[in-house]
């Protein structure tokens, strides 16, 4: 299988309230701001990259990236982010199946995630896969298949379906683990004290 055959959305529409509001996206961890560090690992993995965002879309003008906003209305939370990058697979790559989903607050990811998801997906016979570290899922960094974005957007305009868990425990999942040293690489900023931890982390293994 061509792993390489899958679109990355980077979830970037969250409102950041612990971290005083503004974009988590755009701190600066080892010279680098956290989307930086998240394109050049996450983009060689995918056929093509995206960002999901709301606002205005010209502040990521310069990364290049296509900026999808949510189609549900309020703020609907990750899985909205996940509905976009899904529809718009479905709209400009028909040809791709799936696709993974990353948040913009983790400077870490592996950079075999894309292939260990898919491995784990195969092996569990699973509609989907996430991530884990230190026994805990990381259910938004996961693998979607575009075929269930009407599934999905059912859940979240008729139901009212927030939880990204909620929804994923309708489908069969895999679950790929991964060591969490020398760091956990799926580590994110979600405070001000995450930013000096994460700085840490990037010092002092800066292949982490």
């Amino acid at each position: 299988m061509n792993y390489a055959e899958t679109i990355g959305i980077v979830l970037a529409g969250g409102r950041a309230r612990r971290m005083g509001g503004g974009d988590k996206a755009s701190i600066r961890i080892g010279g680098a701001t956290i989307l930086e560090r998240i394109i050049a690992r996450l983009a060689p993995q995918c056929s093509r990259l995206i960002l999901s965002a709301n606002g205005d879309p010209a502040r990521f003008a310069d990364t290049g990236l296509t900026v999808v906003s949510d189609s549900v209305p309020d703020y609907a939370g990750p899985l909205a982010g996940i509905l976009a990058g899904l529809d718009w697979a479905a709209e400009h790559a028909p040809q791709t199946a799936w696709v993974v989903s990353a948040p913009s607050d983790c400077p870490f990811l592996p950079r075999d995630l894309v292939e260990r998801l898919h491995q784990a997906r195969i092996a569990a016979s699973a509609a989907l896969a996430c991530a884990s570290s230190r026994d805990r899922r990381h259910p938004v960094i996961a693998l979607w298949p575009v075929a269930a974005r009407d599934d999905l957007r059912r859940a979240l305009i008729e139901e009212g379906v927030r939880k990204v868990e909620q929804w994923a425990a309708r489908y069969t999942l895999g679950i790929a683990a991964w060591p969490t040293a020398p760091a956990d690489p799926f580590f994110n900023v979600n405070a001000p004290e995450d930013v000096a931890e994460a700085a840490r982390i990037a010092a002092q293994y800066p292949e982490a």
